[in-house]
């Protein structure tokens, strides 16, 4: 597992395995949270049995799959009151997790300093730098 982590409330991670679960809970994480959609790609684990290791392991699952490169402002509508809501530390995961990273950082830019954003998504080894307008927009957006 490549687990990188943003802040103290979430840690992203590109696709986990099944038998990845249990280490993720002895790790201490409360929820795990999948932002990719269940068949994306050929080989991919399927969510229905990640989703069950994860209850059998007594953590939390969301399930909020997410076309990659393709985020709307509803995908982040409906990231960030679960992110501030999950019961943390959360893991989410994705391809590469670079979609939970960006999903993380427009919800994130709604009460953050954008350069703050930056900076976290840099030390956990994420580029974001494009994002710079679309952050604007969601901080036009607190709450």
């Amino acid at each position: 597992m490549d687990l990188r982590k943003i802040d103290d409330q979430i840690t992203v991670a590109p696709q986990i395995a099944v038998e990845d679960v249990a280490e993720i809970a002895r790790l201490g994480f409360r929820t795990l949270v999948a932002n990719r959609p269940d068949q994306e790609e050929p080989g991919q684990p399927p969510m229905a049995e990640i989703e069950a290791a994860a209850r059998e392991h007594g953590l939390n699952w969301v399930y909020l799959p997410v076309e990659s490169g393709n985020i709307t402002d509803q995908d982040v509508d409906q990231f960030a009151p679960m992110i501030q809501q999950a019961e943390a530390p959360v893991l989410a995961f994705c391809r590469s997790g670079t979609r939970c990273t960006v999903l993380w950082a427009l919800s994130a830019a709604r009460n953050t300093p954008v350069e703050v954003i930056f900076t976290k998504a840099r030390n956990a080894g994420y580029d974001i730098g494009g994002l710079a307008p679309r952050l604007a927009q969601q901080a036009s957006r607190q709450g």
